[in-house]
């Protein structure tokens, strides 16, 4: 599987996207990023996609009345994400409030609870 990487530009755009808010944590993943909160991701980069995780009706809103995209690889995109129009990619008022839905709709899930490691040897 070809992981595409993310351009500087690419991870400058994601994060100026971002909501203005401190529990927003951005972490790398397998090259590209992640946005976080509560530790459960509401946004994506993947390559030059930005990918975001919706409530059913704001997903459904957004997959009927834009040209959207799956979001990660082709051969097995990540359920529940969908990649905004690649034609946002220089228009940041359009992509901003549908990544700030997603952070309202993900910050409503309970928090994660950490992986717990197994003790050392």
């Amino acid at each position: 599987m070809q992981m595409p990487k993310p351009s500087d530009a690419d991870k400058e755009r994601f994060r100026s996207v971002l909501p203005d808010h401190p529990d927003v944590i951005v972490k790398p993943m397998f090259g590209n990023l992640g946005a976080f909160v509560n530790g459960n991701m509401f946004a994506g980069l993947f390559g030059a996609t930005i990918g975001v995780r919706l409530s059913e009706g704001d997903k459904a809103k957004l997959e009927a009345n834009h040209q959207t995209q799956p979001f990660g690889p082709e051969e097995r995109p990540m359920g529940g994400y969908t990649g905004l129009p690649a034609a946002w990619n220089d228009n940041a008022e359009k992509a901003e409030p549908w990544v700030a839905k997603a952070f309202d709709h993900v910050a409503s899930f309970p928090p994660k609870a950490p992986k717990s490691r197994p003790p050392k040897k």
